[in-house]
């Protein structure tokens, strides 16, 4: 089972689940941080560490071997997405996650393993977030939608200041995603490569949403 890192809202009830991944360089905590802010605290969140470490002696993680920067390759990005789902299925079993409330999100080269993981196995999933990333096929490799992913919504989040993935790739990837039949809503920021108190403001609201927290 990869490391990963836990916030539980307390409470002995199944509880709507966000699955968490990092990007490249960062590691099983860098998220987490976002749990209180994200549906008032009421997510179970689980944030799984990437398998390789960048360089000896650093504590980041990549989701592929892939060179600095982190755009990752999309052999390696589909050998991840493989263990994130073994992951989520042995978190099912050892977490009381509710299986019809879980929600994936992905940040940056986590976005590109969210990708894959959600269009593999659409049914798993109330809802899909992809914040700061791109799916070009370089990154992501070819799509190819199970049956039922034109019914997950998905949210897009990108920062029109984001030095490290430009913003036409944010712009792209709700191009792409639409083309492919998913039901796609895009949002845009005045900020990098982060999550700002705006974007995570509208992230809970679609979390709330999706995951029916207020049904």
């Amino acid at each position: 089972m990869l490391i990963h890192a836990v916030a539980h809202p307390g409470g002995d009830d199944l509880q709507p689940t966000l699955i968490a991944l990092h990007g490249y360089g960062a590691h099983a905590q860098d998220l987490l941080g976002l749990q209180p802010a994200l549906a008032g605290g009421r997510l179970l969140m689980l944030c799984p560490q990437a398998p390789h470490s960048i360089e000896m002696g650093y504590p980041g993680y990549s989701w592929s071997v892939a060179p600095p920067g982190g755009g990752g390759n999309a052999d390696g990005i589909a050998a991840a997405a493989e263990a994130v789902l073994t992951f989520i299925e042995s978190a099912t079993r050892r977490y009381p996650i509710d299986p019809t409330r879980i929600a994936l999100l992905g940040f940056s080269q986590g976005g590109m393993v969210a990708t894959r993981i959600a269009l593999q196995a659409p049914e798993r999933f109330a809802g899909l977030a992809l914040l700061s990333t791109r799916t070009a096929e370089r990154s992501v490799g070819t799509l190819t939608p199970a049956t039922g992913a034109e019914r997950l919504p998905v949210l897009v989040q990108h920062g029109e200041r984001d030095q490290q993935i430009a913003v036409e790739e944010g712009r792209a990837t709700l191009d792409r995603l639409r083309a492919l039949g998913l039901d796609a809503t895009y949002q845009e920021y005045p900020m990098g490569h982060e999550v700002s108190s705006r974007s995570a403001a509208d992230l809970s609201t679609w979390l709330a949403l999706v995951l029916r927290l207020d049904a």
